[in-house]
């Protein structure tokens, strides 16, 4: 494959916020083991010491910001590029100056919109993903779900590549032993509004007035605060545990350890906390997701962002055993991404 490939990416473990830096740094290294000629542009206080990874000044600002003042220095570097591909809306304003002033191609991901974020989408981030839609030489969306939903708001439909699944490793630890939980109720995340904790909490609750358990949500974001106020707003103060921010070099521990994970999502255009899980062997409850696109129908307990639905998927899934499946790899996710770019 003679082309060569700049990709644009914001996080890289372990300085990551979500799925979308693991996507890129899962898809990076196994199309570099496919020998395609491709670098890795990212926020120099993010970029790992790689002869493959270019580190970028982003300055101040908001992360709105940041991604902008990126685009001079991806123009630059992309004239030595026969491919850029970004990822998400921080990706619009350097793959749209890199495409018109360095006679690239463009491809970009979508993970998610914006408008599915929050309770109050932003304008602004909805012009800069329609000016994706629009632009951009080649669309791809993580799920089938997610690709209807690019389609409705903005006319374009994109091409699926789902994600892979990734095994985390372990190190033996028993986190219920440890911390002298009996039954162990696991969430890893973004505090987001996204993410329904509310509905989970509350959904919880409910399943202690007749269950004993321990709820542990790893991760953090704006919403902890609140969160917490919520829990003490309810009484199970003695009952959740927020974890914080947990190393991907720990995080298989936690899910070993627990009896049920789950993911109460709004809206979850993949979820790969879900195929982490169920890759190590835990039962999940999730709400409508990408992920079930490429699992089993029995894989998961599906329930509603709704605590009356959440509490009794939890019963349910204390129940059952992950039914085996096949994983989806990320060399397959490779392997299709690397078709797209040969079609360009």
């Amino acid at each position: 494959m003679d082309q060569k490939i700049l990709m644009l990416g914001w996080g890289y473990p372990p300085n990551i916020d979500g799925g979308l830096d693991i996507h890129v740094a899962r898809l990076f290294d196994e199309l570099k083991e496919l020998g395609v000629n491709i670098d890795l542009a990212l926020p120099e206080e993010r970029a790992p010491e790689d002869e493959d990874v270019i580190a970028l000044e982003t300055g101040e600002g908001d992360m709105i910001e940041r991604a902008r003042n990126m685009s001079s220095e991806v123009v630059e570097l992309a004239r030595d590029y026969d491919i850029i591909h970004t990822h998400d809306w921080f990706g619009a304003e350097p793959g749209l100056k890199a495409k018109k002033y360095a006679d690239v191609r463009w491809v970009s991901t979508f993970h998610s919109l914006s408008s599915q974020r929050s309770r109050n989408p932003s304008h602004r981030l909805e012009k800069m993903e329609r000016g994706v839609v629009e632009e951009s030489d080649e669309l791809i969306a993580v799920s089938d779900m997610l690709a209807d939903e690019v389609t409705d708001q903005y006319g374009r439909k994109p091409e699926v590549v789902h994600n892979g699944f990734s095994r985390i490793q372990t190190n033996g630890r028993n986190i219920k032993e440890e911390q002298g939980i009996d039954t162990m109720i696991f969430y890893v995340g973004r505090h987001a509004e996204q993410k329904g904790l509310e509905h989970l909490l509350y959904g919880f609750s409910k399943f202690l007035e007749d269950n004993n358990g321990t709820l542990v949500l790893g991760g953090d974001g704006h919403m902890r605060q609140p969160l917490e106020e919520f829990v003490e707003l309810l009484g199970i103060e003695e009952n959740v545990i927020f974890e914080g921010f947990i190393p991907e070099e720990e995080l298989g521990d936690y899910y070993t350890s627990a009896d049920v994970f789950v993911s109460p999502s709004i809206n979850e255009p993949f979820g790969l906390t879900l195929t982490e899980a169920i890759e190590a062997g835990t039962p999940v409850v999730a709400t409508r997701n990408g992920a079930e696109e490429v699992l089993p129908d029995n894989a998961i307990v599906s329930v509603e962002p709704e605590s009356d639905s959440i509490a009794s998927g939890i019963g349910k899934a204390l129940e059952r055993e992950v039914p085996e499946f096949e994983s989806r790899s990320w060399k397959e996710v490779a392997e299709e991404t690397r078709d797209i770019y040969r079609y360009l």
